[in-house]
Parts: structure tokens; C-alpha cells; sequence
């Protein structure tokens, strides 16, 4: 937005930063960050702080440095009461687990590695975060963030410290993180829809598992490579000899590959569903609904642990919901999720769900393209916690005021 844009909405900006931002203890804590929220709403090609400060009638790079970087306000407050007012306002179908990139030079920045980097499509140098949406067909806003620590972090105690890591934070796997942003939600007391995530993490049987354990639906994408076992399987039992333990229960025939059991199914059992209105129409495939049991070696200890330990599991896989979908014009299926709501749920609304996630590639283009989430120069945990909370603020914000039809927010 040009200053004057942003000059308009003064008064509404600070409504809000004294909602939000109402759990810092001091008036000049408030002051330098509706400045901030100001600074990334302003057209600019970087959102640092220095450039922030120079384009700013009322900016001070020094303050907005020591507010950013040194000041102990904590983020969590802040976010939470993002996430409640957002929730709200929202009234999110899905939550939408993601993770996102940041790619950087040098190796000081806190969490930063050579690992995949999703901003370029190959390994490179990067800090990785994992995020929580609150998403509809309409609107979305990201609700909570955890920044990935590899190895190379944690097991470097003396790294961590100059960074200003927590002694607490140890490293934690993507889907562990991921994980435990539907439990810092319930803590805030914000139910859970249906949870959604892509490939990366539907793939992961602790992940799921997880999500079960905490009494959450989810439509979790997969690749098509994991095996699974159709509806109708069951395991044998070898009749006991009476030397030695029990044989467990075992299906006599291989899993096959979820694309395989996909294409099997006959393009008779595919029907047409139309999810969401697109910039070319509406968008339509052809989707179908399977019951299958996922059989990798992760299911199987997962159901003898379940069944109450091996020698008293019956051999029964659990049967989860597989949505596939098939294109017109396509020789093979092109997607697939598995679920564990029953398959009697619509396959309408699981369309929906599943393609929901496209929205956080909203979130993420304006996150990082229109208000700087991937501009931060800090290196430190406390400086990068303090940006991303604030450019959440921003979002959020900006979502509320889109949403708001007594309102004409400029684009």
C-alpha cells in the first residue's frame, strides 16, 4: 500500500494493536509496533528494518531494532489472541499444516542448514518453519509457527546460545513440530476442524497416529507409493502346533501400492465433483472414495501396539478412507489422501477439504511477497519469533479488514 493508503487506516490499526498487542507491558512496546505493522504494509522491495524505517514518516531504525531484536515482550500472547480473533471471524473448515522455507547466506541465522528449501525447489541454505492455517474456500491466516532446529543446531550447544536458543528447545522432527501446533491451539481453546497437510506429512504413520491420539480428523495427502491392503483383506491364522509361541494372524496376499489398488478400481467407481469456484470457472475432476489398510511396517507395529501388543493383536489392519483422483484425459490417477473419517462422509466435502490446502499458497504469497515475512536480517530466536509474530499481525489485519463488509481496504 502507498503511505497515504496506509495513513487512512491509522485509527483502525490502532484498535487492533491494542487488542492484540495488549499483553506488552509498556505504552512505547505498542508504539513501535504498530510502527512496525505500518512498515510492512508499505510498498517496498525490502521489508527489513533499515529500508522500514527510512520509508516511515515517524520511523527510528535504532528503536525498531532494539523492539524487534532485543526487547523481551513475548510472542505468544500476541499470537493467541491473533488466533482467537481470526478463528472467529474466519470460522475455519480445515486447519492446514504446511512448512516453509526462508533461504539465507552465511550459517549464523538461528536454525539456518543446508536442507530442502521449498522456495527453490532443491537443498540449500535455509531456515525451515512449520505453520498452522485457519483456512476456508474465502479466507486463511496462519494461527502459530514452530522454527525447525536440525541437528547440526542442537547438538552445538555453544551455537545455540550465541542464537539465543532456549536451553530448553531440543531438536524435534518436522512432523513432531507439526504436531504440536494443534496442542498449543487446544491450550487456547480453539477447537480443531478437519486437519490438512500435504504429502510430506500425510506420509508419516507417527504423524497420524498423532493426530488420532488426539481425537482429530484429517485428509492427509499421500504419494501413491505407500502399501495397503483393500477392504476386503483378511489375515489368516496358521493353526498352532503347540511348539513355541503362537504364528500372528498374516494376509495371505501382498499389499499393494496405492496407485496400483487406485487404478484397479475401475474408472466406473470415479464420479465428477466440482469444489471451489477458479479464476478460469468452476474446477471440477473426477474423484472416488476406496476403504483400504495401509500395511507398511510403520501401520503394522502401530496396529499390533493398538491391539494391545503382539501376541494379542488379531492381525486386523484398520481400515482408513483413500480419496483418489483421476482427471478426465489422464491414463493414471493424479492424487490420493487417506483419512480416517468414515467412508460415508460425502466425498463432496472431502474434495473440498483436501483441495482447501491451495489457500496457505495465498497466505504465503503475501506473507513473503507483500509484507516481508522472508525480509528479517536478525540472527537471533528472539528476533525471528518477534518478526514472524508481527508480520502475522499484519495478516491477520489486513484479513480482518477484507473480511469486514462495512470496509474498502485498498488492494
Amino acid at each position: 500500500m502507498r503511505l497515504g493508503e496506509v495513513e487512512q487506516l491509522r485509527g483502525a490499526l490502532s484498535e487492533f494493536v491494542a487488542d492484540v498487542f495488549g499483553s506488552f507491558p509498556r505504552r512505547d512496546q505498542r508504539r513501535w509496533g504498530e510502527c512496525y505493522l505500518r512498515g510492512l504494509m508499505l510498498d517496498g522491495r525490502r521489508k527489513s528494518i533499515q529500508p522500514m524505517a527510512e520509508r516511515l514518516p515517524d520511523g527510528n531504525m535504532q528503536a525498531l531494532q532494539q523492539f524487534v531484536n532485543q526487547s523481551p515482550w513475548d510472542p505468544l500472547p500476541v499470537r493467541q489472541r491473533i488466533a482467537e480473533r481470526l478463528s472467529e471471524v474466519v470460522m475455519p473448515e480445515v486447519w492446514v499444516i504446511d512448512d516453509v522455507s526462508f533461504p539465507k547466506c552465511g550459517t549464523a541465522s538461528v536454525g539456518v542448514a543446508r536442507q530442502y528449501c521449498g522456495a527453490v525447489g532443491k537443498r540449500a541454505n535455509c531456515q525451515v518453519a512449520v505453520s498452522v492455517h485457519a483456512v476456508t474456500d474465502s479466507a486463511s491466516c496462519p494461527l502459530e509457527w514452530q522454527l525447525y532446529l536440525p541437528r547440526e543446531w542442537t547438538d552445538e550447544p555453544n551455537r545455540c546460545r550465541r542464537a539465543g536458543v532456549p536451553d530448553d528447545v531440543v531438536h524435534r522432527e518436522k512432523w513432531r513440530l507439526a504436531l504440536g501446533l494443534p496442542d498449543a491451539l487446544a491450550q487456547w481453546r480453539l477447537k480443531a476442524p478437519v486437519v490438512v497437510a500435504d504429502a510430506g506429512y500425510g506420509v508419516s504413520t507417527p504423524f497420524r497416529l498423532g493426530l488420532e491420539e488426539r481425537g482429530l480428523s484429517y485428509v492427509l495427502a499421500l504419494n501413491g507409493k505407500e502399501v495397503a491392503h483393500p477392504q476386503d483383506a483378511r489375515p489368516h491364522q496358521p493353526a498352532y502346533g503347540g511348539l513355541g509361541p503362537p504364528t500372528l494372524p498374516r494376509y495371505r496376499t501382498p499389499p499393494r501400492a496405492v496407485c496400483v489398488l487406485a487404478a484397479q478400481a475401475g474408472a466406473e467407481r470415479f464420479t465428477e465433483v466440482s469444489w471451489r469456484q477458479g479464476s478460469k470457472g468452476t474446477m471440477t475432476s473426477r474423484f472416488a472414495v476406496l476403504t483400504v489398510r495401509l500395511a507398511g511396517k510403520q501401520s503394522l507395529a502401530a496396529a499390533q501396539e493398538a491391539g494391545g501388543g503382539r501376541n494379542r493383536w488379531n492381525g486386523v489392519l484398520p481400515a482408513q478412507t483413500l480419496l483418489i483422483e483421476w482427471p478426465d484425459g489422464q491414463d493414471t490417477p493424479t492424487g490420493y489422501w487417506i483419512s480416517n473419517l468414515p467412508a460415508t462422509t460425502p466425498v463432496a466435502d472431502l474434495v473440498r477439504w483436501a483441495k482447501m490446502r491451495w489457500r496457505i499458497e495465498h497466505d504465503y504469497r503475501e506473507l513473503k511477497h507483500g509484507l516481508g515475512l522472508d525480509h528479517f536480517e536478525g540472527r537471533t530466536w528472539r528476533g525471528w519469533h518477534h518478526h514472524v509474530t508481527l508480520v502475522t499481525a499484519a495478516q491477520a489485519f489486513l484479513t480482518l479488514r477484507r473480511l469486514d463488509p462495512k470496509v474498502r481496504t485498498p488492494a
